[in-house]
């Protein structure tokens, strides 16, 4: 009996302790804002991702995305600032997102927006890409298609470095 008490009581110490020292350490949201913009300004994330069609995922196939830079426009609403090519010609688009939190863990979030030009078919697309230690992982839907993404995020090489 004095061993479940003592169970009891040292487990209960410590979920309270937990609890206050999980109070302590909350990051603010202007911190949690900054850290995000620090870990998404001037990096390519690149990994795998696979087509997931009719509940069956299909082959992995290389992916990459280069990020220039991302910017709070207010609320939260930000934009992302990502490298893209087209045939011969290579743009920076800004692509509207809402990032939302997960504790510290930024979620990329993307509602129905739609995407002209060919290979899209002007097909609505959602997805939810959560950013977490220098890695990201999300689904994404569009049309009739979606799939899954994985990967590590790295920062690019200066280009004054690169030019040397």
């Amino acid at each position: 009996m004095k061993t479940n008490l003592f169970s009891i009581a040292a487990t209960a110490g410590f979920l309270l302790t937990a609890s206050i020292h999980a109070e302590d350490t909350k990051a603010k949201p202007e911190d949690l804002e900054a850290k995000f913009k620090e870990a998404m300004t001037a990096v390519t994330m690149s990994g795998r991702w696979c087509p997931l069609k009719d509940g069956v995922l299909g082959a992995e196939k290389e992916d990459k995305y280069t990020i220039v830079s991302v910017e709070k426009v207010s609320g939260d609403m930000w934009t992302i600032n990502a490298r893209m090519r087209y045939k011969q010609l290579e743009i920076v688009a800004p692509i509207p997102v809402k990032v939302k939190w997960a504790g510290d863990t930024a979620v990329i979030t993307v509602d129905k927006m739609t995407i002209p030009g060919p290979g899209y078919g002007g097909a609505a697309y959602s997805a939810r890409v959560l950013i977490h230690e220098g890695t990201y992982a999300g689904t994404w839907s569009g049309g009739d298609h979606g799939g899954l993404m994985s990967g590590i995020i790295t920062k690019d090489k200066p280009a004054a470095a690169e030019k040397k």
